[in-house]
């Protein structure tokens, strides 16, 4: 926690101002038993009408300046609060940006999200609970009991006494509830995460029809949240009752002693109300301030969640070199990689060398490791041992955006984002000209796409792309790949969705680039990488055989299932 107040430095004025302006709102509270006292015991008791109204118009004003300051304070807490928390989803974004590959995958999406979205605006409440609250409730407690001593000491006695019963019951249920509140939190991890995926995978669960598993599913992640938020509940819903229970003897014992008091003359009868009053308003404070203290408590466990994912470091060092020279050679020397949390390696001992301009073919079965070789490359993750070169630098010595700057990437799933066509393509180069855009779609064989489009280039895309097709997308994303003008392009299984024709003129145009990239095809078609000028055969993480397309047909077994099992005329012609 102590790690966020640095986040409310910009707004001290208002973390100062939004308490003051409460106290002095509370200040005028104070004075309202007062002169009510005042207007029963001189007004009242003596008929006159002038003085009562002179009071009532007191009472007036101090409820106009109570509500002006009352508003002040709000107005400074909630800029602060709503500030705080902007900066803070700014720093927790930040801070999730430069975390690994591997750090977000043990992490995992689901919590990543509810700490930026639900945590941080149980923080914000409590930011503006505690600059309203946190300062004026206990002014107005311990001030009403100051206030009761100076009507009489006697009577004061019973609010000196009621006081530490009720902080201790406060404080008490504080203690108890914060770590169930953490592990409320947690399990809100697992609900959000549940959501998510049902959401993201919603066409393959009615595929399998899985709606009524994944509903039994959810419900039991439901329930153990709502098991834990009703245990965590009781618990805090004991506050209110006791404290009015301890608040209702202490005005049944003031009452009874004032009734004497008043009786014998020590006290008058506005004194008594008076009296009432300050232990009305010690009651409303202590229930706020509980109210307070389980929104703090909440804010507390939450504040905690934050802090950890802004404590983390990266676990990928930035290097310092930039390229001196821009050519795409890429060499791998003795790699191997193991995921973290993972007991088994994902690739060993891979080493091959690809010359600038060529073209690298990447096939292998389903978990062969294609994937996880081509990320070495823009080090979404590092290899656990061997190097990964780039121009013969190794790439950990590299900066990472002057690294991945060389580099086109057009992913295995085609991500697209809400925007344009356009906005999207930018995402490759924000300053590339008309004319680029036009050549990059092109290549990518996207063009009719756009022609297509009664917008064009200004076409709106939805989130995820979901307004356009499986092979519409993997045409745009290899088109914003393209537009980047990479040394090294990485083709992740991006052309699954494409017709072999389609596949084979986005290849060729490709390949006739006049600044033709170092070109990666990660596939499970054999036609997408029989023409490659290399192709890595990959089975259990390891390479199996390399070589051309008529080397390995003659040699490779893995290769030739591969190869016969997409083309069994071919076999059979073989066989």
């Amino acid at each position: 926690m102590k790690k966020l107040w640095g986040y409310l430095k910009a707004y001290r004025k208002e973390c100062v101002l939004a308490p003051l302006f409460k106290m002095l709102e509370a200040s005028f509270e104070l004075l309202v038993p007062l002169v009510v006292a005042a207007m029963i015991d001189t007004g009242i008791a003596a008929g006159d009408k002038t003085y009562i109204m002179h009071m009532c118009l007191l009472l007036v004003a101090l409820g106009v300046v109570g509500l002006a300051s009352s508003i002040s304070a709000q107005y400074f807490a909630a800029k602060a609060s709503v500030g705080f928390a902007a900066k803070l989803r700014h720093a927790l974004l930040d801070s999730i940006q430069r975390l690994s590959y591997g750090q977000m995958d043990t992490l995992g999406a689901s919590t990543m999200m509810t700490r930026m979205t639900s945590d941080v605006n149980q923080l914000q409440n409590g930011v503006n609970l505690a600059l309203r609250l946190l300062l004026r409730s206990p002014f107005v407690v311990f001030g009403a009991m100051l206030m009761a001593f100076t009507i009489d000491l006697q009577a004061a006695l019973i609010f000196a006494a009621v006081i530490p019963a009720l902080c201790v019951v406060v404080f008490g249920i504080m203690l108890w509830t914060i770590p169930q509140y953490k592990k409320v939190q947690e399990n809100l991890d697992s609900v959000t995460g549940a959501a998510r995926e049902n959401l993201s995978g919603v066409r393959v669960i009615r595929a399998f029809c899985m709606e009524e598993e994944e509903n039994k599913e959810f419900e039991r992640r439901n329930e153990k949240l709502t098991r834990l938020q009703q245990k965590v509940g009781k618990i805090s819903a004991l506050m209110n009752p006791v404290t009015y229970v301890l608040i209702n003897v202490a005005v049944i014992a003031l009452i009874w002693t004032g009734a004497i008091r008043v009786n014998s003359g020590a006290l008058s009868q506005g004194q008594v109300v008076a009296l009432y009053n300050y232990m009305s308003q010690i009651l409303v404070e202590l229930v706020k301030m509980a109210n307070l203290i389980i929104t703090m408590t909440k804010a507390a466990a939450c504040g905690n969640r934050i802090g950890a994912v802004l404590s983390f470091k990266t676990d990928q060092l930035d290097g310092e070199l930039e390229p001196e020279t821009r050519r795409g050679k890429v060499e791998f020397r003795n790699v191997s990689l193991r995921y973290p949390g993972s007991g088994a390696e994902a690739l060993q001992n891979i080493s091959f060398a690809a010359e600038p301009g060529q073209t690298i073919g990447i096939i292998g079965g389903t978990g062969s490791g294609k994937t996880s070789l081509v990320n070495l490359i823009p080090r979404f993750y590092d290899a656990t041992e061997g190097s990964v070169l780039v121009d013969g630098v190794d790439v950990r010595q590299f900066q990472k955006n002057a690294l991945r700057s060389r580099v086109g990437v057009a992913p295995q799933k085609a991500v697209l984002f809400r925007g344009t066509i356009r906005s999207n393509l930018l995402w490759g180069n924000p300053n590339a000209t008309e004319a680029e855009l036009q050549e990059a779609l092109r290549v990518a064989q996207a063009e009719e796409i756009v022609r297509g489009k009664e917008n064009g280039l200004e076409e709106p895309v939805a989130q995820g792309g979901g307004s356009l097709s499986g092979g519409q997308r993997q045409r745009l994303t290899i088109a914003r790949a393209l537009v980047r003008k990479p040394e090294i392009l990485i083709l992740d299984d991006s052309a699954s969705a494409l017709d072999y024709a389609t596949d084979s003129r986005l290849r060729g145009a490709i390949a006739s680039m006049k600044n033709r990239p170092t070109t990666f095809i990660v596939s499970q078609r054999a036609a997408s990488v029989r023409f490659a000028d290399l192709i890595l055969v990959l089975d259990d993480g390891k390479i199996v055989d390399a070589g051309t397309h008529e080397a390995l047909l003659a040699r490779c077994e893995i290769y030739q299932e591969i190869y016969y099992s997409q083309f069994p005329k071919e076999a059979k012609s073989h066989g």
